[in-house]
């Protein structure tokens, strides 16, 4: 249960969050491509949310901006064992379609390849990543 409540408290921490960092992003319609906002959310193996931190703070949100993608925010839970293994972050797109090319031009960067496997010359750093596409509500203030 409290596991529950955290996750809906951070997701209105993160919506917060956003409203204050994409007043630049184009505005939803209720046609064509749409505004969406991506959830992402990394367990780590153990000890390695540090390494985790780290290649983010370098690296990634540098590849992410270059390809596109807006960075919105990064937390770690408080409490519990996600505390020592779990970084989630909000990130938005124009749409869909641009989520996907961006992803897709990330992965394949030298330089995102030459970090990736630079962080793992010890054993990977994540053992899972869960995503999930948002869009806001007609009465988020978050457009």
């Amino acid at each position: 249960m409290y596991k529950r409540i955290g996750f809906v408290v951070l997701l209105g921490v993160m919506a917060s969050a956003a409203y204050l960092y994409t007043a630049e992003l184009p505005k939803s319609s209720a046609h064509g491509d749409e505004r969406v906002y991506e959830l992402r959310t990394y367990t780590t193996n153990d000890g390695k949310l540090d390494e985790l931190h780290m290649r983010f703070r370098n690296h990634t949100n540098t590849l992410f901006v270059k390809h596109g993608m807006t960075l919105i925010g990064y937390w770690t839970p408080t409490d519990g064992d996600e505390a020592n293994n779990t970084l989630v972050y909000l990130i938005a797109h124009p749409s869909r379609d641009a989520a996907k090319a961006a992803w897709g031009a990330f992965s394949k960067d030298p330089d995102w390849r030459e970090a990736f496997a630079a962080s793992r010359e010890d054993g990977p750093l994540v053992k899972n990543v869960a995503s999930v596409f948002m869009q806001s509500t007609d009465y988020s203030p978050l457009q």
